[in-house]
């Protein structure tokens, strides 16, 4: 197990906040969102205005499969461009954020269920930059990724993730990105643009995910796969649903819940994002 000590160590300098810092989940969308000034992007921008000023940023990504549990840990991580056959714009972005060893070891030590990692060769891939970017332009905060670990249940994450809840009083802002409904084979390409546009199944799902959420049935939400033949459709694969999870574990019961971006894409996504705190 790991020692409670570089916590500590991090944190013994810190004043213990009064409230806890919110927890969001992101529907991070298209990588085009990083760069594009739309509703998305200026709702992220206004979180950024509004909450209170992070003294760091851990994000749980769709995009860092891992086999174990990782998080960066490096003075300065890279900006990464995992995507194609999108504009020049987009590769040209760097978000030259700062890393944090120190707070990467901190929260090492508070997960006691598995070991995690101290990684030096990621970096901040698309469903972190181009949400972060928005919020904190000026790149002034540290900023972090925690890997999702693929081998593992939905239930495990909901259970790792609890056991950072701690970082909320320390002054860490925590994002979990990705999307409740992402079926990429299934995009209705010629009507992307078209305004809240979704299949029949995208619409049910979405709104159930809602009501499981509002009503904290996270148990539901774990077991997602019993919600039935919408829900296989809108999570295909557990990629960008397991950060959600990861949100969840994170509340707290006293947290007030809000929804935002509450918007179907192209059929068979949606950008729905959840506050809490």
């Amino acid at each position: 197990m790991a020692s409670l000590d570089p916590f500590y160590h991090w944190t013994k300098s810190l004043t213990q906040e009064d409230t806890e810092h919110p927890v969001l989940f992101i529907g991070h969308g298209s990588p085009m969102n990083g760069i594009e000034d739309n509703v998305f992007s200026q709702t992220w921008a206004q979180f950024g205005r509004d909450i209170p000023k992070p003294k760091a940023v851990i994000v749980v990504s769709a995009h860092w499969l891992t086999s174990g549990t990782h998080i960066t840990a490096m003075d300065h991580p890279k900006t990464i461009h995992d995507f194609g056959g999108f504009p020049q714009a987009l590769f040209d972005v760097a978000y030259p954020a700062k890393g944090s060893p120190e707070l990467a070891k901190a929260t090492a030590s508070l997960v006691q269920s598995t070991n995690v990692g101290l990684d030096h060769d990621w970096g901040l891939d698309h469903g972190t930059w181009t949400v972060v970017r928005h919020m904190y332009p000026n790149a002034d905060i540290p900023v972090l990724q925690l890997s999702i670990d693929y081998n593992k249940p939905a239930q495990y994450h909901f259970e790792l993730a609890a056991q950072l809840k701690t970082l909320r009083k320390k002054g860490v802002l925590v994002i979990g990105s990705g999307n409740m409904v992402h079926n990429l084979r299934m995009v209705a390409w010629d009507r992307l643009q078209e305004d809240n546009y979704g299949f029949d199944w995208a619409i049910e799902m979405n709104a159930i995910f809602k009501e499981k959420i509002a009503s904290r049935d996270f148990k539901s939400l774990i077991d997602y796969e019993k919600l039935g033949s919408a829900a296989k459709l809108a999570i295909p694969t557990p990629d960008h649903y397991y950060p959600l999870i990861y949100t969840l574990g994170l509340q707290d019961d006293k947290d007030e819940i809000a929804f935002f971006n509450d918007t179907l894409v192209g059929g068979s996504l949606n950008m729905t994002s959840v506050k809490f705190g």
